[in-house]
């Protein structure tokens, strides 16, 4: 007798029901298919939003501090809370793999969406032995009072060691609180390193064979730097990083003799304002457009234009009252974006700032 698969699953799907029996899969016309999560369907964005990121597929994710994740398709703005898998309602970074997946770093731990589902990632308390550099790698923070930072080589999460230096560890003994060793900012340059901005000791880079560190006052607070840690870095169009405004930083190439600074560091713009006095020199977030002026936001003086000659400021304001920025993000058509602490997500309408509404 000729076997029919079909009937033969549909029985087999029935007597898995009737056994009282939960499958993490639904089985249809002889395929597997992976179960999914929907989300709630809204029509506004949470009013404090941490984080923007596009994605591969152009979907928005708007990550909030305290009411979860948002992911809107152009058409559709859709809600996801930990009701839905996140492992907590606070979303402080979003990243893609190659392949699509994307990652919400969140207060409770990292999670994976691969389209359908939420999964926590379990880490791997590693050694310094395990810091590498490959091309694919995600790195993520540990969130606050950490000396630790997350790697991810798509199939083991690694929970790495800060490297202990001398200033670091004077600073354990004299302020114990914050961890000085704690990550506020990550970022990927154009020749494949990574670098690591920290809340009280500077930044260093990793370059897969070595940690370099600079520990100027600019970038150390125990030196008079920024009293809220380094919490942007970004290389310019030629090769500069900045971290804050007074100054810029050019890696040297090629080798070097025993302490000599892998680094030449000039004056930049100052104060955003140009002012001497103002302190306008700590930036909340950077972004680079299509035209590779760098674009500033700071938390309560709104967002700084740099195009290689001359600073213009945006206001962004609400009704008179200036917004406190959180994220600024260029999108995969150039667009820029900004997410607030109270007042939502903003977006570069020409010359000037407005609110998204939806």
């Amino acid at each position: 007798m000729k076997f029919n698969f079909i009937i033969f699953i549909s029985i087999l799907t029935l007597l898995t029901s009737c056994n009282g029996q939960t499958n993490s899969e639904t089985i249809n016309s002889g395929k597997l298919i992976s179960p999914s999560v929907t989300g709630d369907t809204v029509t506004e964005l949470s009013n404090n939003i941490m984080v923007i990121y596009q994605d591969k597929k152009n979907n928005y994710w708007f990550g909030s501090w305290q009411d979860g994740l948002y992911k809107y398709d152009g058409k559709t703005i859709v809600h996801f809370t930990t009701k839905h898998g996140l492992p907590s309602n606070r979303v402080d970074e979003i990243k893609e793999d190659k392949i699509g997946n994307v990652y919400f770093n969140t207060s409770s731990g990292l999670c994976k969406f691969n389209g359908n589902l939420f999964s926590k990632l379990s880490e791997v308390l590693s050694s310094e032995n395990d810091w590498k550099l490959n091309p694919d790698d995600l790195w993520f923070k540990d969130g606050w009072n950490s000396g630790n930072i997350y790697r991810y080589d798509g199939s083991v999460l690694y929970k790495l060691p800060i490297p202990k230096t001398k200033l670091g560890e004077e600073c354990i003994k004299k302020y114990p609180n914050p961890n000085p060793y704690t990550v506020y900012s990550i970022y990927n340059d154009s020749k494949g390193n990574v670098w690591f901005g920290t809340g009280l000791i500077g930044v260093f880079r990793y370059n897969g064979k070595a940690f370099d560190w600079i520990i100027e006052n600019d970038v150390t607070e125990l030196h008079g730097g920024p009293a809220n840690g380094v919490r942007s870095i970004i290389e310019d169009k030629d090769g500069y990083f900045w971290f804050n405004s007074e100054y810029r930083y050019k890696v040297i190439e090629g080798s070097r003799t025993n302490g000599e600074a892998f680094y030449e560091r000039q004056k930049s713009i100052g104060n955003l304002d140009g002012k001497k006095d103002s302190n306008l020199n700590e930036y909340a977030s950077t972004t680079k457009d299509n035209n590779d002026n760098l674009w500033i936001a700071t938390y309560q003086n709104g967002v700084w234009k740099y195009d290689g000659n001359k600073v213009k400021q945006y206001s962004v304001q609400e009704n008179g009252k200036e917004v406190n920025l959180f994220y600024i993000y260029k999108d995969n058509n150039g667009d820029i974006w900004l997410g607030t602490e109270k007042n939502g997500v903003w977006k570069l309408s020409e010359e000037s700032f407005i609110k998204v509404v939806q």
